[in-house]
């Protein structure tokens, strides 16, 4: 594992919080907690939760916000001791900080961002974003756009007729880093002047179809298209739309994130958009959130700014020895 570290502990960190002895209790309150990533980073903060002896109890909150804080607050309420979570909507960030705060409970996020003084983290001071454990969405960014760049020069496709689809939720801070870096790097990496349209989403694999599928009834002119996104529910569904169009493989570049969608693809003999996929490992998140909040609660170990797992690009030729799991 990787980290870098402000310094000094921001929003969240609770610094008088008395340290724990004897048993602990730990909250994890996750978004979407039916997606596979998520699957994954609740059965890593499990098993990491029994090996240090800690009581976990994980908490699905869907897309729902308003669940979002009455979860944060019912979890207070219930003397957890520490609370990680996955917000569905970043605006709840000031509500939720409020609450751990006030009951003075260590309050730590895993993979996306939220600010304690506002409903937007991208405008937010540094030491006003709660402590993070995930991924770099510059770096995930970074590695998407390396690998579509030399599928778009392996492929051969001139840029004329060419457009690059960039999908994602556009109020995820996180989400934002990883398209503007998947840009950036596949830009350097073409040398060519490929228009890139941008495309808002819900992160979720119809929603993206369906924007999609707009954009590309919009640019029928278009002969190939490269897509990336915030995950891999945005290339799915984009690759999806590009099929039902009548756009085949062959003109089609998708380079997921995550690759537990991007793995259905390479299972079958058929030729598919889904070139290759960033894994990342929800198990390693949700391990290191769970031992991030322990060594606080237990040796008053102070929150980095942000703590990072690795990841690994993957394609139909390797995935299945990487460790990723379909869903």
């Amino acid at each position: 594992m990787s980290a870098c570290s402000s310094g000094k502990e921001s929003a969240g960190s609770s610094d008088n919080a008395p340290k724990k002895s004897g048993s602990l209790s730990i909250t994890y309150l996750q978004k979407q907690g039916d997606q596979q990533y998520f699957i994954d980073e609740a059965a890593g903060a499990q098993a990491k939760a029994k090996e240090l002896g800690v009581k976990l109890k994980v908490v699905n909150l869907g897309n729902d916000a308003n669940k979002t804080v009455s979860e944060v607050q019912s979890a207070v309420a219930q003397k957890s001791d520490g609370l990680v979570i996955v917000v569905p909507d970043p605006a709840v960030g000031p509500q939720v900080v409020q609450a751990a705060h006030a009951a003075n409970v260590p309050l730590l996020t895993s993979d996306d961002q939220i600010c304690s003084t506002g409903p937007d983290p991208a405008k937010c001071a540094k030491t006003d974003l709660v402590p993070r454990i995930g991924f770099s969405g510059t770096q995930m960014g970074g590695e998407v756009g390396k690998r579509a760049a030399a599928e778009f020069k392996k492929a051969g496709w001139k840029a004329a007729d060419t457009r690059t689809i960039s999908a994602w939720k556009q109020d995820v801070t996180v989400c934002g880093d990883r398209v503007k870096a998947a840009k950036q790097t596949f830009a350097a990496g073409t040398g060519a002047a490929v228009q890139n349209i941008d495309v808002a989403t819900d992160n979720t694999p119809t929603g993206a179809q369906d924007k999609i599928a707009a954009t590309v009834t919009a640019h029928s002119d278009v002969k190939h298209w490269v897509i990336w996104g915030c995950n891999d529910e945005n290339v799915q569904g984009g690759v999806t739309a590009m099929e039902n169009a009548g756009n085949g493989a062959k003109d089609v570049i998708g380079v997921g994130l995550g690759a537990y969608l991007a793995c259905k693809d390479w299972g079958s003999t058929a030729p598919s958009g889904m070139k290759a996929a960033l894994f990342i490992n929800g198990r390693d998140v949700g391990a290191l959130a769970v031992q991030t909040m322990v060594d606080k609660l237990r040796g008053g170990k102070a929150f980095q700014q942000e703590a990072f797992a690795p990841t690994k690009m993957v394609d139909a030729s390797d995935w299945k020895t990487s460790g990723v799991t379909c869903s």
